[in-house]
């Protein structure tokens, strides 16, 4: 019998609150899932659904017992898949891991080669995480606000839920691209660190968690959004003709209290934007993207590095907003 480490999360005893249980223990290797391609586990991270289903604060784990993450960068162990051989260095994001499909706080993982992109060959495993799944979703709403048609010469593009993961990665991009952007923050304290990632002006969450209007003054040319809810519907208001927003996170909730003002009499579009199930030729697109477009340097300063065990108590401030940036979560 071969065992290694995981942050394997149970369903707890009836009536328990949460309705789930997630602890570091030794989990069988015989009891990984089906797939082509076993992976040597080098760095995960910690991501707004890792949180979640870490805290059991929100359904996402689908079966039990589950090994929780979504996201690795790893060595191929063995293969017989025809695009992956011993050695090869790998990134997962998504595709149900950690949801459906045991997933990346263990040393070890069984997925389908389909799933894989091979690790950008100037970016180390610990930066591809550091990147991780939630600076990756960063780089799919640039692509699409760029297919949209939107410049720097456009005006300001603003970004919000700006200290988080999402964030922060969306702001180093756009600034290093030209862009004057704009983060929105419940936490002015941070004003400095936005600063640091590039971001030209700090606007204060009250501005957009009032009463929506259906049409407010125009202010940026585009968005990236990852809260939702009234943030989103007052963005919305707020984007100037022609623009766009991309969407992509629900930390504010799944509501949107808008009208179709800004989408008819504005020419707003809204871009919405999944990570999970994207197309792997886009996959490709992002991770070379992130090679070249995103400052090194910033990402460094957003980065902090825990081990396994600290999982538990990361996702909990994580969620709790005590949390800036990226967690690394060094496994091998």
């Amino acid at each position: 019998m071969s065992t290694f480490k995981a942050i394997v999360i149970e369903k707890a005893e009836e009536g328990a609150k949460p309705a789930t249980r997630a602890a570091l223990t030794s989990f069988d290797d015989a009891n990984l899932m089906d797939g082509d391609v076993t992976v040597r586990i080098g760095y995960s991270t910690i991501n707004y659904k890792d949180g979640l289903a870490v805290t059991g604060k929100a359904p996402v784990v689908r079966r039990f017992p589950m090994i929780a993450g979504i996201d690795f960068a790893g060595t191929v162990e063995s293969s017989t898949h025809p695009d992956w051989k011993a050695g090869d260095a790998v990134v997962l994001n998504g595709f149900g891991l950690g949801e459906t499909h045991l997933g990346a706080y263990a040393e070890k993982a069984r997925v389908k080669g389909d799933w894989l992109v091979r690790l950008p060959a100037t970016l180390s495993p610990h930066d591809a995480m550091a990147i991780g799944t939630a600076g990756y979703t960063a780089m799919l709403c640039v692509m699409a606000l760029e297919r949209h048609g939107v410049k720097p010469a456009d005006g300001p593009v603003v970004v919000t839920g700006a200290t988080g993961g999402v964030g922060s990665v969306a702001i180093a991009i756009l600034a290093k691209l030209g862009f004057t952007v704009h983060a929105v923050t419940g936490r002015p304290q941070e004003a400095n660190y936005l600063k640091l990632l590039g971001a030209a002006e700090i606007v204060a969450r009250e501005e957009l968690t009032g009463a929506v209007r259906p049409l407010a003054k125009e202010r940026w040319a585009a968005g990236v959004d990852t809260v939702g809810s009234t943030v989103l519907a007052n963005l919305l208001s707020m984007t100037r003709y022609g623009g766009a927003v991309a969407a992509c996170g629900l930390a504010g909730g799944m509501d949107l209290p808008t009208s179709v003002a800004p989408f008819i009499l504005r020419g707003v579009c809204l871009l919405g934007i999944d990570s999970v199930m994207a197309p792997i030729a886009l996959r490709r697109d992002a991770w070379k993207r992130l090679e070249t477009d995103l400052d090194r340097a910033k990402l460094a300063a957003m980065t902090t590095e825990i081990p396994l065990s600290e999982v538990p108590d990361a996702a909990r401030r994580l969620l709790a907003g005590e949390a800036k940036g990226r967690i690394v979560v060094k496994i091998g």
